[in-house]
């Protein structure tokens, strides 16, 4: 989808650029429910109201109260040098990037033969050094940020928001004043640990997807649908933090389902007997003299 090269220094790495998202969501079009008929959207001009062909079509945007129509030719004048350039700026630590900053994903393979040692050259370097590097480039007719790593074998292009479009969170954090216990931050690590262990990410699936397929599959063959895999309901009203942590935590041990309400009262439950079982010893010890053991 776009072939160019990397520029950094002197050097120039000639490569091409793939897609490493490959969707996997049915792609729905909109149709008259009544008989199923596609519903078409026309290109009408609302001035004159007549249907204007693409090669008619133009960009407009509305500036002081005037609309500043601009060509496919006032396009193609502006100054793009990324266009087949991936023009790198810096190479940075990988832990300076924000996630955030984050957009689209490539897979980038070098151009010819020519290109393989310049190609394993910066990508090796890239992964001693484990660093990124930080550029620009033009993918259609925007350019943006990207970032350059390596994925494998391979290295991988990121393109990346601009500073000036990532929200400014100031506000939306809670307040200061909201602070958590020892205790509970410990019991959370443990269940961060309990719900990590033996996780596969590459046996996850798109459950909307899986129930989506068979909807239609089932209408085209003209029988009901089977059943989607239910799925677990979000705790409505966690009063006790604590109570619901335990209640995580054995339902991580034990393998169950229970979540939100019923889990916390289940934690419950299980502290009450654990009180009895801490005043039948304190008892026991008294009984028997509290006999210290001897010493030397």
């Amino acid at each position: 989808m776009w072939s160019g090269a990397i520029g950094f220094g002197l050097v120039s790495v000639p490569v091409q650029l793939v897609p490493a998202i490959s969707e996997h969501g049915l792609e729905l079009h909109e149709v008259h429910d009544a008989d199923g008929g596609r519903v078409r959207r026309r290109r009408e001009c609302s001035v004159c109201g007549e249907d204007v062909p693409y090669e008619h079509v133009a960009r407009g945007i509305e500036q002081d109260g005037k609309q500043a129509v601009l060509t496919e030719e006032d396009m193609a004048e502006l100054p793009l040098p990324s266009k087949k350039l991936f023009d790198v700026l810096a190479f940075v630590d990988a832990t300076e990037i924000d996630v955030l900053q984050m957009d689209r994903a490539y897979l980038l393979a070098p151009a010819s033969a020519a290109a393989n040692k310049p190609y394993v050259l910066l990508r090796d370097t890239l992964r001693q050094t484990d660093r990124v590097a930080i550029g620009k480039i033009t993918l259609r007719t925007r350019e943006s940020l990207a970032l350059l790593r390596v994925h494998g074998d391979l290295m991988a292009v990121h393109t990346m928001l601009w500073p000036d479009e990532i929200r400014d969170p100031e506000g939306l954090a809670p307040p200061a004043s909201v602070k958590v216990r020892r205790q509970e931050i410990e019991m959370a690590s443990s269940l961060m640990e309990r719900m990590s262990k033996d996780f596969d990410l590459d046996a996850l699936e798109d459950s909307y997807q899986v129930a989506l397929r068979e909807l239609v599959l089932s209408k085209v063959e003209d029988r009901p649908a089977k059943e989607p895999v239910a799925t677990a309901a979000a705790p409505s009203n966690v009063v006790d933090l604590m109570a619901a942590l335990q209640a995580s935590i054995d339902r991580a041990d034990e393998g169950g389902k229970e979540t939100g309400v019923s889990a916390a009262g289940k934690a419950r439950a299980k502290k009450a007997p654990a009180k009895k079982t801490t005043a039948k010893k304190a008892e026991a010890k008294k009984t028997t003299g509290g006999r210290k053991r001897r010493t030397g």
